[in-house]
């Protein structure tokens, strides 16, 4: 068990032998009182946890805060109480009452000694399996397949593959499914593009650049009607918002007391952000305008195809419908659209346990209707079939006037699928947090239909945004393509970590195929680990430079920082496995030993938190707080010259640890080591 965890063991202990719900002992009650009270118990156990500054100790609990508020008592007279309690001679020094009732624990050395050679010599680094796993079912990723992969896919594919690595090293019992988008209107896009613009050679000899560049076009030519159609009405939006600043400013001038004053410059501020917007919709309406204008070939073309969006659907329609040139079209597409997916993937060393797409729920979603009527959730409107939901401005619809289902009619087939398939215990969908109200409507759909067997989450995240702040673009307008930012990323890193000024630091140098190893793990693991890094509902500026850089919180200076353990071992010549079986604990002599022991045996308590929130940046905090004590320690306490073989002993006990931790911490995320850099 974790130290944390053997902590709050213990305070639940303390506190149910020490405290009395309403003058009855715990043990003599029953019923809702004593189920409430062992509630309370865990929540006020819960409160343990690691101390801000080492000068308190290693180890702190509040409790006895709230707990007092609740008994009507001293917090300091409460936290005695606990303290009198507590059965920790075997774990810490005798607890210290601090402040108002802060309770502050310092672990002996050689209980943090023994816990550091067990984790070492444990293949799980001390961190045992869930008592009571659970089925958990991860959908994430998701793509359109006929159309590159984008860098707006990277999020949901490494959050998603984040969490469920670590869910399973957690023990529980994972499926993930690549739930992807192979039968929707890109497909429809796709056909149309073929079978007015295609090259049946370029279609032989090079399949998924022809169908890429069909799917552009198309895409290009329904952008272009759309701005062509939209630039009036935006032009007068972004006139109106011109003069809503200007009434604004004026109630600002003439405003008098300051409640008025500041309630005038909050209309100023909100009118100034919508006159922004609506100047950048004129702006991006009129390049996408003016691109086409300079471009004669393609305004010939937009000019033979001013119903292109309706055509598109018409031909998405028949595929729907079976007819049997279209379905033969999709049938030749989609394995090529496949197969350049599963490339990026492979690079990415993201897999799914199933990748189920759409089209193989589409004959299953005229019995979803009918099982929405008949409970009576579903009813017609304008044509239409939709689910009125309280709550709601909008209905779900489930199918549309001209028959064609929808992503919510998909998503209940997926899921009564799933049930009946997996019996999953939880389901988590990763997709961006812009798809919210939809999930918010399939889950109370879900309700009413009585499937609540699984809790139903969605892992929502933000926006990867360029150096504008804005949603990350090409200087075109259109999404980064994932592959060729993959690309750029790998040659980052070869310029940083193979550079030829540090390489002389290397043992022997390193031939270009080790340089082109260490760079694609150190360039992919830089996108993945900077992605992560943040709480997942927050958006985040791409920046490659930082993100390949051997400073700061980085992959590569986690990549690096092991790098360097093994190091150490490689140069002694000693062998890890061995260190580990020995079961040597450390010594922890100096300050840099024994705060580095403390950090790797926190492992499992940023674990527990990723699992919590559905938050990899717990685990990325973590292993960039490790890395950090692993330099410190580098820095003051030699290991093979530490004057002593009991010195060195000990030493090489705490960078094995280290090495194991970061490689472990690492591959959770997604990411690869390498021995050197």
């Amino acid at each position: 068990m974790m130290i944390l965890d053997r902590l709050k063991r213990r305070f639940v202990a303390a506190l149910v032998s020490a405290f009395e719900p309403s003058g009855r002992p715990v043990e003599s009650s029953s019923g809702p009182q004593a189920d409430s009270w062992a509630a309370e118990v865990e929540s006020y156990a819960s409160m343990v946890r690691p101390t801000a500054d080492v000068r308190f100790g290693d180890y702190q609990s509040n409790c006895a805060m709230p707990l007092a508020k609740r008994l009507g008592r001293s917090p300091r007279e409460v936290a005695q109480q606990l303290v009198d309690a507590l059965q920790l001679d075997d774990l810490c020094h005798p607890p210290e009452i601090a402040g108002p009732g802060f309770i502050n624990l310092r672990l002996k050395d050689e209980c943090l000694a023994a816990a550091v050679a067990a984790a070492l010599a444990d293949e799980r680094l001390g961190i045992e399996p869930v008592a009571e796993p659970l089925t958990v079912l991860v959908d994430y990723s998701s793509p359109n397949v006929a159309k590159p992969m984008h860098v707006g896919h990277i999020r949901s594919t490494v959050i998603g593959d984040a969490l469920a690595r670590t869910f399973r090293f957690l023990g529980h019992h994972v499926i993930t499914d690549n739930h992807l988008g192979d039968w929707g209107t890109q497909f429809g896009m796709v056909i149309y593009g073929f079978k007015h613009f295609g090259d049946e050679v370029a279609l032989s000899s090079r399949p998924v650049d022809e169908l890429s560049r069909l799917y552009r076009l198309v895409n290009r030519l329904i952008g272009y009607h759309a701005a062509v159609q939209d630039q009036g009405a935006a032009v007068m939006a972004a006139e109106a918002a011109e003069q809503a600043v200007a009434r604004a400013e004026e109630v600002v001038a003439t405003a008098a007391d300051p409640k008025s004053v500041k309630s005038a410059g909050k209309d100023l501020a909100a009118a100034t952000r919508k006159r922004l917007a609506a100047r950048q919709r004129v702006d991006e309406l009129g390049s996408t305008i003016a691109a086409a204008d300079a471009d004669p070939i393609f305004l010939d073309q937009a000019r033979a195809h001013r119903e292109i969006a309706a055509a598109v659907l018409a031909e998405t329609a028949k595929l729907h419908e079976g007819d049997a040139e279209n379905v033969a079209l999709w049938e030749r597409f989609l394995p090529y659209c496949r197969d350049e997916i599963d490339r990026v993937y492979e690079r990415l060393g993201v897999s799914f346990d199933y990748t189920l797409g759409e089209s193989f729920y589409h004959e299953m979603l005229g019995g979803v209707v009918e099982r929405l009527r008949q409970a009576g959730l579903a009813s017609d409107s304008e044509g239409a079939v939709c689910v009125f939901l309280p709550g709601f401005d909008s209905p779900m619809i489930v199918r549309k006037k001209d028959g064609a289902y929808l992503y919510a009619t998909t998503d209940l087939a997926t899921l009564f699928y799933r049930q009946q398939e997996f019996r999953p215990d939880e389901i988590l969908y990763v997709v961006d947090s812009r798809q919210g109200e939809h999930f918010q409507k399939l889950f109370a759909v879900a309700e009413r239909l009585g499937f609540t067997d699984a809790r139903l989450v969605h892992v929502h995240f933000g926006t990867v945004l360029g150096d504008d702040g804005r949603p990350f673009k090409t200087r075109s307008g259109t999404s980064v393509g994932l592959e060729s930012l993959l690309d750029e990323a790998v040659a980052k890193a070869l310029a940083v970590v193979c550079d030829p000024q540090r390489g002389g630091r290397v043992e022997g140098a390193m031939d270009e195929p080790e340089q082109r190893q260490v760079a694609e793990s150190v360039g992919l693991g830089a996108i993945k680990y900077a992605d992560l890094a943040h709480h997942r509902t927050s958006d985040y500026r791409f920046d490659l430079d930082k993100m390949v850089s051997l400073d700061g919180n980085t992959s590569a200076y986690i990549q690096y920082a092991y790098a360097r353990a093994r190091g150490i071992m490689l140069k002694g010549d000693i062998d890890p496995d061995q260190v580990a079986r020995d079961q040597h604990p450390p010594l922890l002599t100096e300050p840099a030993e024994r705060a580095l022991a403390i950090v790797l045996l926190r492992m499992g308590e940023s674990l527990q938190q990723v699992r919590a929130d559905y938050a990899p940046n717990f685990l990325v905090d973590y292993l960039y707080d490790a890395a950090k004590a692993y330099a410190v320690f580098n820095d003051h306490c030699p290991v093979l010259k530490a004057g002593s073989v009991e010195a060195t002993r000990s030493r090489l006990v705490l960078v094995a640890l280290t090495a194991r931790v970061l490689e472990t911490g690492l591959s959770l995320l997604g990411i690869r080591v390498v021995p050197r850099m």
